[in-house]
């Protein structure tokens, strides 16, 4: 995942000996083998050891501590899973829309210019920045190099986190930030486009020549960045992102396989067809997955080369859609959001995903996992589920299925 979408107030500074307790109280998974200045001073002399200026090291980690907040996040899963459809409403509400427009219009020519040297399209790109940082203005404040600090000794992501403390180490001394640049999220992510240390090391660009890769203050090089990353993911310029399609009756929901890609003609021949209107010549020949998102009774959609991209920016799809939505309506002045989606069966929690879990296992479908993350082994459970029950096999974990399965058990 490239980027994180939590922002929160720095945390406040702490004492060592209530830091402690929170430190031994959180969780058993927060009491690590070694004290925080063991580990702190232990990579200090490792990234000394790797040639990195000794000033800067002492810039990042003299006297460091680690964040509270940052521990009792990473190890907080949420409860409640967001339905798409609310997500997709807040990613398109009149407010970001606005906002948008007003920002667009106020760097029209930095968006115009970077779409130009990027062949990135700009209200994508618009999207993109008002879905990450709210158009600059909510970027995160905590200390990046306490978050990740706080991760590596924490322990669940060492490898990760050590790994952006080594790309921070870069950035300041090759001087694109500096240490009082490294503002962001709880995670690690940073700035207008919320780039992870490596991923900047790797992507951003310094758009305006001042030899800098300002993407806290400087909208070009932000949106540059951006640009270049989707660029590298295989954007292809003024080319769609998804088509919302409707379905066949008795379409093989047992058959689909939402990684296989078929070009548009074949999933017409299978009468797949668009929501609206009718495939064009173009269309035909693009590449396409069928996506899926909240089951049988919802919007599908088949999804092209520049739906990856975005996912190379967020796995998510909700967040791919989000985006294309966004672009959409700055480009058309209406979104045109798909109707239709289930209201009435929303995604089910991570207990209640827990519980369907044990309850397939019972009932001899092995979810491979009792975890409460409803993955591909999960699916294929519930699709198993499904078939055996005359139920559309389309594998989404939602309140129909929970009870049905819920119901299954109980009357074995």
């Amino acid at each position: 995942m490239l980027t994180i979408h939590r922002f929160s107030r720095r945390a406040a500074s702490l004492t060592g000996a209530w830091l402690a307790g929170f430190v031994l109280a959180v969780s058993p998974a927060a009491a690590q083998d070694i004290p925080f200045s063991a580990w702190r001073d232990g990579f200090a002399s490792d990234l000394r050891s790797e040639g990195v200026d000794p000033a800067i090291v002492s810039s990042m980690l003299d006297g460091l501590e680690p964040d509270p907040t940052v521990i009792e996040r990473d190890q907080t899963q949420p409860e409640f899973v967001r339905p798409i459809w609310q997500y997709l409403e807040g990613a398109v509400s009149p407010a970001r829309v606005a906002n948008g427009e007003r920002a667009a219009a106020r760097i029209s020519g930095t968006l115009v210019a970077v779409e130009e040297r990027f062949e990135v399209d700009r209200h994508i790109l618009t999207g993109i920045w008002g879905l990450e940082s709210a158009y600059g203005e909510i970027q995160g404040n905590f200390d990046v190099v306490r978050s990740l600090a706080t991760l590596a000794w924490e322990g669940r992501r060492r490898g990760f986190a050590e790994a952006q403390l080594r790309a921070v180490a870069q950035m300041i001394s090759r001087g694109y930030a500096t240490r009082d640049d490294l503002l962001g999220s709880w995670a690690g992510a940073m700035g207008q486009t919320q780039f992870i240390p490596a991923t900047y090391m790797e992507r951003a660009v310094d758009f305006d020549g001042d030899g800098r890769r300002d993407i806290w203050r400087n909208e070009g090089d932000a949106l540059g960045s951006a640009a270049n990353l989707l660029a590298r993911a295989g954007w292809e310029y003024r080319q769609p992102v998804f088509t919302e399609v409707r379905l066949p009756q008795g379409f093989d929901f047992a058959g689909w396989n939402e990684s296989q890609r078929r070009t548009v003609a074949e999933w017409a021949a299978l009468e797949i067809d668009p929501a609206s209107g009718e495939w064009s010549a173009d269309d035909l020949y693009r590449s396409a997955r069928l996506v899926i998102p909240a089951g049988a009774n919802a919007p599908a959609f088949l999804v092209y080369r520049n739906f990856e991209a975005l996912l190379r920016y967020n796995n998510s799809t909700a967040y791919a859609l989000g985006v294309a939505y966004l672009a959409r309506a700055f480009e058309h002045g209406d979104a045109g959001m798909a109707t239709g989606w289930p209201v009435d069966n929303p995604p089910i929690t991570r207990s209640q995903s827990r519980e369907l879990q044990e309850a397939l296992a019972r009932l001899g479908h092995d979810p491979g996992g009792l975890d409460g993350v409803v993955g591909p082994n999960t699916r294929r459970a519930i699709r198993a589920f499904q078939s055996a029950n005359g139920m559309e096999p389309d594998g989404y974990a939602g309140l129909a299925l929970y009870n049905a399965v819920m119901a299954a058990d109980r009357a074995r």
